[in-house]
């Protein structure tokens, strides 16, 4: 989950980054009582999870309360990037010596975190990193060890920061990875970190991403989602425990295991080819348990997807064997009824593996309306597409 500005601003306050006095506002009249608060002079910037602001126009100084609530006005509802601008952040402005740039990252392709640091921040770092490669320090962190103070100090010297601010920024590192390890993050990063004329070292601009696989531990990250952001129908597939991904699509579809899916969604492309450009109108793994309700809420889902013309269950028998998994959507289509949620649009099933045969005698015997059944996976994708297509 990527965060806005003035969230990682907050969550840098509440670890010991420095980073100056700042409000959120909505209305050009709440940028107004905002900049009054904080003093008069503040930078109103727009906040949206995209870069590019400040070329877009979505970052400028308003020299008092009155012109903040110009500013704000004017920011208020542009578009960044496909980005619609529905919150600014204002800050008391800050004088600016030098600017720095230093992040934590998970470095996937080494299996270890990375920490990243430059004297050349204020830009973006994708470009120092292919023009100046030298300019970057790249520094391993040992995840059973974290970054010490001694740590610190080396990713400090690895950068060449001014030995006038070496301490003040080893510091910061150090509350950065308190940052980073404490909620659960994937990426911290501050671009740029400055240096005011007077020597102080300040977190003017920030990024986090946090990993959505630590919820369960961090329960107060459910207040930083971005409910205005969200797809309708992913929001609602999370209040029901299901793995679903809109995509755009006109295959629903619904599997057991991220594998079998992913290679789904590459079959139904591959047999929509065929049909007009065809493809899958989702990803939902529904995991190795296939009850009535699971199947059902699944099928609630892809069926409220507007774009969905037809639907692909396709199932490989395993722990939860193919007559359960049967016997589930027998049962779902009861209880979508109960629901006056009538399955309409076409399903085609294929089971495979553990009691499949059992699966589709199961099936056969329920006569249920618009569903068709199908032995292979490659034939069940194209009737799937090809449904998809006659409607």
């Amino acid at each position: 989950m990527d965060l806005f500005e003035y969230q990682a601003r907050d969550l840098f306050a509440k670890h010991g980054v420095p980073v100056l006095p700042a409000e959120v506002a909505e209305t050009a009249e709440q940028a107004h009582a905002a900049a009054t608060r904080l003093g008069g002079r503040t930078v109103v910037k727009a906040q949206v999870k995209t870069g590019g602001r400040g070329k877009a126009g979505g970052v400028k100084l308003a020299a008092d309360p009155e012109d903040a609530r110009a500013k704000a006005g004017q920011i208020l509802g542009m578009d960044i990037k496909g980005h619609t601008v529905h919150k600014v952040m204002l800050a008391v402005t800050a004088e600016i010596a030098a600017e720095y740039y230093v992040s934590f990252l998970l470095d996937r392709a080494n299996r270890t975190f990375l920490a990243m640091a430059s004297v050349e921040g204020g830009m973006e770092i994708e470009e120092i990193a292919v023009t100046k490669p030298e300019a970057l320090a790249k520094i391993p962190i040992d995840a059973t060890v974290g970054v010490t103070p001694e740590k610190a100090r080396e990713i400090v010297a690895a950068a060449n920061f001014p030995a006038e601010v070496a301490d003040q920024i080893a510091d910061v590192v150090e509350s950065l990875w308190k940052v980073f390890v404490n909620e659960d993050a994937l990426l911290v990063e501050v671009n740029p970190l400055v240096q005011t004329p007077d020597g102080k070292i300040i977190a003017l601009d920030g990024k986090v991403t946090l990993d959505g696989n630590a919820e369960f531990r961090q329960a107060g990250h459910a207040a930083l989602e971005d409910k205005d952001a969200a797809d309708p129908l992913e929001a609602k597939a999370k209040e029901k425990h299901l793995n679903y991904v809109k995509l755009d699509g006109e295959v629903g579809i619904i599997g057991n295991g991220a594998g079998l899916v992913m290679s789904t969604l590459d079959v139904v492309a591959y047999a929509g080819e065929a049909h007009g450009g065809v493809k899958a109108a989702n990803f939902l793994d529904i995991g190795g348990g296939a009850s009535a309700e699971v199947m059902a809420n699944g099928l609630e889902i892809i069926l409220g997807d507007p774009a969905v013309k037809s639907v692909f269950v396709n199932v490989f028998g395993g722990i939860t064997s193919c007559d359960a998994v049967a016997n589930g959507i027998v049962q779902a289509f009861v209880l979508l009824d109960s629901r006056g949620e009538t399955v309409t649009k076409p399903l085609v099933v294929r089971l495979d593996g553990n009691n499949a045969e059992l699966g589709r005698k199961i099936l056969t015997e329920a006569g249920l309306h618009g569903l068709e059944q199908v032995d292979t996976m490659d034939g069940a994708a194209a009737r799937a597409a090809e449904l998809a297509a006659a409607k």
